[in-house]
């Protein structure tokens, strides 16, 4: 079925029309083009990835979508767009600054993500109710559990763990707040800090064999789906890295380039020497289990390549990747658009080919081999590809001057 799946999306592509390499030269930006897209598909905010109708959820997912469809609105001055984001935050704050249902003592790193929407909120309307959140969101931080070399756990639920995705969820907002909110040596504390959980869980899950990073660790080594030496997780995931490579990129937009800073980009450095050696080929893009190309049942995976191209574009228009990078960059996102993007014939367009979640432990006993990486559902337009694919477009139109 999964092999179908795939088949069916890649035949999809190919039979889009316009052909699919004219799409990224389309005179609307394709950020645009995806964020319409998505709303004519989920016409309430609330209900994107899936959230049933009469239902609301604090999703690390929405937020992330929902804050590039900002950006978008913002870079091409469409307030449409920027309103119907506003719509979930504004329905999920309450007047006294609670976010129904969060709750800050499952220590959960994925439910400071969607915070970062509220930074841009509370500047354009000034409401005390999304000041109080991002507070509320800062305290969990603040208290977040930790292993003894300082790297929050993932969850209350995943004790002793770092995961690369945890990077995305909680850094970016830590350091945007750090930066607007604290001063002197706290804020150089938190600064330390910050840099701090890129070094600790690069040291913890980097496999010098493929030069990649793997997945997670366990610091307790105790979980059945980790090494009893390393504690490292299996394989490296595509998503995962992707996690990691955007991770440094938006934080360092807050951070700048600094000597503090320079152990960051010294990661974004090995991440971007070894990821052309892994890429398909013919198509230029990545697979689902990173650290297996070509190998039967693996398959080309849209979110983690999205955020592999995204954060190559930003990192080099910000100084933190070579310049000479920006070719290549450019490329990248045109092959992804090949690859991945195809045009429907109401005229909206779709991401193919998403690994609609993966994890590790848990409930599903998840055990981070192979055939579990490649098991997972394979669906489109999951949030997790679409809001790295419009920064894409975004920073692929600065890039031939369109913005």
């Amino acid at each position: 079925m999964k092999r179908l799946l795939i088949a069916v999306a890649a035949l999809g592509a190919a039979a889009c029309s316009p052909g699919a390499g004219a799409l990224y030269d389309s005179p609307t930006s394709l950020a645009v083009r995806m964020a319409q897209s998505e709303i004519t598909r989920n016409p309430s905010p609330v209900n994107l990835d899936g959230i049933p109708a009469g239902k609301i959820k604090w999703n690390y997912t929405t937020g992330l979508e929902l804050l590039a469809i900002t950006d978008a609105g913002e870079a091409w001055d469409r307030p449409d767009f920027v309103a119907y984001a506003d719509r979930y935050f504004d329905t999920i704050v309450r007047p006294g600054g609670e976010i129904l249902t969060y709750r800050r003592t499952k220590y959960n790193l994925d439910h400071i993500c969607p915070g970062r929407a509220l930074f841009g909120l509370y500047a354009r309307t000034g409401e005390p109710r999304y000041r109080q959140a991002l507070d509320t969101l800062y305290a969990q931080l603040r208290e977040q559990p930790r292993n003894f070399d300082g790297g929050f756990w993932h969850k209350e639920v995943y004790p002793h763990q770092m995961w690369l995705d945890g990077l995305y969820m909680a850094e970016p907002f830590y350091a945007q707040y750090a930066m607007q909110n604290l001063t002197g040596g706290v804020l150089d504390e938190a600064i330390a800090d910050i840099v701090n959980q890129f070094v600790t869980v690069g040291r913890h899950t980097w496999d010098p064999a493929t030069e990649l990073y793997r997945h997670a660790y366990d610091d307790s080594r105790e979980m059945f789906w980790c090494d009893s030496i390393s504690g490292q997780s299996a394989h490296a995931w595509c998503r995962a890295m992707g996690w990691y490579a955007m991770a440094i990129v938006e934080t360092l937009q807050y951070l700048g380039k600094t000597d503090a800073t320079r152990p960051m980009i010294a990661i974004l450095d090995r991440i971007y020497a070894a990821l052309p050696r892994y890429a398909d080929p013919q198509t230029g893009m990545w697979y689902q289990v990173l650290d297996q190309p070509g190998r039967e049942g693996n398959y080309l995976e849209s979110t983690g390549s999205a955020m592999f191209v995204y954060a190559q574009l930003k990192a080099v228009r910000l100084g933190y990747l070579p310049r000479e990078m920006r070719d290549e960059a450019m490329h990248r996102y045109e092959q992804f658009v090949d690859r991945f993007v195809r045009e429907n014939p109401d005229g909206t367009i779709s991401l193919t080919d998403c690994c609609a979640v993966a994890g590790l432990g848990g409930k599903q006993q998840r055990s981070g081999t192979f055939e579990y990486y490649i098991s997972e559902p394979v669906i489109e337009n999951d949030c997790k590809g679409v809001g790295p694919f419009i920064w894409a477009s975004l920073e692929y139109d600065r890039a031939r001057g369109r913005l």
